[in-house]
């Protein structure tokens, strides 16, 4: 399993590592709407899914931006953020920034995502900060689970890799 440390503190994280080359496990988050969305729901498309911890922190913002802008160039890449925020913060955060397309789904009923990728934080309760790219078929071709949980993800390595999953 991944070692992790969030400000320093090392944190358990719940659930199964997952790896380049693994079948992507299934999942179900909630929209700002509170419908239901699975893994599923994006079949045919290769998907970069950013995790982060809260959306309403500086290094969260700026990778909800970052890869938004980055993948949105690439064609047939879908950019899916991931956090335990409610939705009603997501929702207010993502109308306060003018990002209606951005898609970020929330976590915190179930922690389905979470488990499934094994980046659930026991002691916070939050999801560690990481990226996947999973490809039309489903195959995970990228995870990073980042070390601190403070820090930012591998950008490029991440863009690269949507890009060569394509």
């Amino acid at each position: 399993m991944a070692n992790v440390t969030f400000k320093g503190n090392p944190v358990t994280l719940v659930g199964n590592e997952v790896k380049a080359g693994d079948q992507a496990p299934d999942f179900t988050v909630l929209a700002n709407d509170l419908s239901e969305v699975t893994l599923a729901d994006s079949n045919g498309k290769v998907r970069l899914i950013s995790v982060i911890p809260s959306i309403d922190t500086g290094v969260c913002e700026q990778q909800t931006r970052k890869f938004n802008e980055e993948a949105s160039k690439i064609d047939n890449v879908e950019v899916i953020t991931i956090s335990a925020d409610l939705p009603f913060a997501q929702k207010r955060w993502c109308a306060g920034e003018g990002l209606e397309n951005v898609k970020i789904y929330s976590d915190h009923r179930d922690m389905s995502f979470g488990e499934a990728y094994g980046v659930q934080m026991k002691e916070l309760r939050l999801l560690a900060r990481s990226v996947f790219v999973v490809d039309s078929e489903g195959k995970v071709t990228y995870a990073e689970y980042v070390s601190e949980g403070t820090t930012h993800p591998d950008y490029e390595k991440a863009i690269e890799a949507a890009k060569a999953a394509n």
